[in-house]
């Protein structure tokens, strides 16, 4: 039998189709002769690209097709590398038009669900709804009520709030069993073996497999160039004035799977973005420690080019995927194998000091004054997510993925160039961009949307939006980096605000099992 799960965003395959292929293969067991996962990416304006080889990379997924072949197979029923399908299989909705499900599954005569998360459609011609919500069935014909179940959240089966095993974090619990399943112990119970203790000048100060991580915190300075270019320069600002106060503060950067890692620097360099010297932001430079031992004792080397990983990745992740090997005109006939993702990037040796460069394994940002930031490479970093203290993060799904993880977080909206943001979708994005004059389209729009929304009291991070009240900061305006570095220390030397902000991260989230519930009406639709 088939599964198709239809999907398209960045935020829907990461948040909806990772906990649902989980959940599924839970349920039916992973031999793909008996079911056989497909995902197939319809086109998405918020898409990066590289959702097919993040899809692609979720063991419990057997092929993928990317959005460009997407249009071809909706139309004709012909997918890129011709594949066939099974008598009977279920279609399923996680992102794009709910309409879709409704054409690919008359077209192969397969059983449809779909996930409703604010809203259900074509409610006659689909055969099974799973919504987020029992609002959602209010608006719905009683005649068609018994196709829905209220099944929860997918996002709060995110793995979340870690868990420490032995004094180390149990990688495949963190990653996998928390779907569908209870609620793991918060970060503050988290703790670290010494070999993998952060640095600190005092070499007698070891921690043992006990002692809590110290403070560290996450920047999320965004995955696209309107986000990176005033989010890289102005987190790594406020993370120096942070760390001029508090210089036993660690600081990381989870990087975004669609993003290399020079083109994440790139956006803190300024030659390449004129904003870092207009606002006096901070500037980077990338550092790649090569053939690092156990002791981190290899010295490391600045790198202005692409690393061979980044080199190949494009031809490595060239569309169309299939795990089976590559395929098609442009494709030789031979197997390929994705690269696997760096290990953890953490210190190793506790007795060196701060600053010292050769304490770091893998990739890090060095700025301008010194600051050592690493790069957090694995996807998904749930696991490395909740031993941080406190995030500062930008809009998007990254929020709701912190607050289902019980994260603390202060979200950034700088203002201070309004130009910058011009990624809006339909005739404002077009507007924005248009040569010459989008400059100035771009200014009014985004002034615009800012004064509206701050008028009417809009929120902007999910959490927010879910309690209907400012469960963490947003600050919107020409952002001071002293300014916000001053409130994230407020939080550090108040750590029962942070509680306060996980407890209530914690209480509006949902309840963990809407993956296994999701994948249960598919299991009821197979039979």
């Amino acid at each position: 039998m088939d599964i198709i799960i239809l999907s398209n965003g960045p935020g829907e395959v990461t948040t909806w189709v990772l906990p649902v292929v989980k959940a599924l293969r839970q349920q039916l067991g992973n031999d793909s002769d008996l079911i056989r996962i497909s995902v197939i990416l319809s086109p998405c304006p918020n898409a990066t690209g590289k959702e097919a080889a993040i899809a692609l990379s979720y063991s419990e997924v057997d092929r993928v097709q990317s959005p460009e072949y997407f249009w071809s197979f909706l139309l004709w029923g012909k997918t890129a590398q011709n594949w066939d399908w099974r008598a009977k299989g279920v279609v399923v909705f996680l992102g794009g038009d709910q309409f879709f499900t409704v054409v690919i599954g008359k077209r192969l005569g397969y059983r449809t669900v779909v996930y409703g998360e604010w809203e259900a459609r074509w409610h006659s011609l689909i055969d099974s709804f799973g919504v987020m919500k029992a609002e959602t069935m209010a608006r719905v014909p009683q005649k068609y009520a018994d196709k829905f179940t209220v099944v929860g959240d997918l996002m709060s089966d995110l793995p979340g709030d870690g868990l420490s095993v032995g004094g180390n974090v149990n990688r495949e619990i963190a990653d996998g069993l928390s779907v569908g399943g209870d609620s793991l112990p918060i970060a503050e119970n988290l703790s670290i073996s010494p070999e993998t203790s952060p640095p600190t000048d005092n070499p007698s100060a070891t921690k043992s497999p006990t002692h809590p991580l110290p403070d560290l915190i996450a920047l999320f300075p965004g995955s696209k160039a309107a986000k990176l270019t005033q989010g890289l320069p102005l987190t790594l600002a406020i993370a120096e004035y942070i760390s001029a106060a508090k210089p036993e503060i660690r600081f990381a950067i989870p990087v975004a799977p669609t993003l290399d890692l020079e083109t994440l620097v790139s956006f803190a360099n300024p030659q390449q973005n004129p904003l870092i010297n207009k606002f006096g932001w901070a500037s980077a430079e990338l550092i790649i420690a090569e053939n690092t031992d156990k002791l981190g004792s290899s010295k490391p080397e600045t790198t202005s080019g692409a690393s061979q990983f980044s080199k190949n990745r494009d031809y490595l992740l060239a569309p169309p995927f299939n795990k089976g090997g590559w395929g098609g005109e442009n494709c030789g006939d031979f197997p390929v194998s994705l690269p696997k993702q760096a290990p953890l990037t953490t210190p190793v040796n506790s007795s060196l000091k701060i600053g010292d460069s050769s304490n770091y394994q893998k990739p890090f940002i060095k700025t301008s004054k010194g600051l050592f930031v690493e790069l957090w490479q694995e996807f998904p970093a749930y696991h490395l997510l909740s031993q941080c203290q406190i995030c500062l993060t930008t809009v998007g799904a990254n929020t709701a993925e912190l607050g289902s993880l019980g994260i603390p977080m202060i979200i950034l909206l700088p203002t201070n160039q309004l130009d910058a943001m011009r990624s809006w979708d339909g005739l404002p994005g077009l507007l924005a961009n248009l040569p010459g004059v989008g400059s100035i389209f771009a200014k009014l729009i985004n002034w615009f949307v800012f004064q509206k929304v701050l008028r009417k009291g809009g929120l902007f991070a999910w959490p927010n939006i879910w309690a209907k009240s400012e469960i963490v900061p947003e600050l919107v305006g020409k952002l001071q980096p002293e300014d916000v570095a001053k409130l994230v220390l407020d939080y550090l030397d108040n750590p029962e605000k942070l509680a306060k902000m996980r407890s209530r991260l914690r209480g509006v989230r949902g309840k963990p099992g809407a993956a296994q519930k999701l994948a249960q009406l598919v299991c009821e639709e197979l039979v």
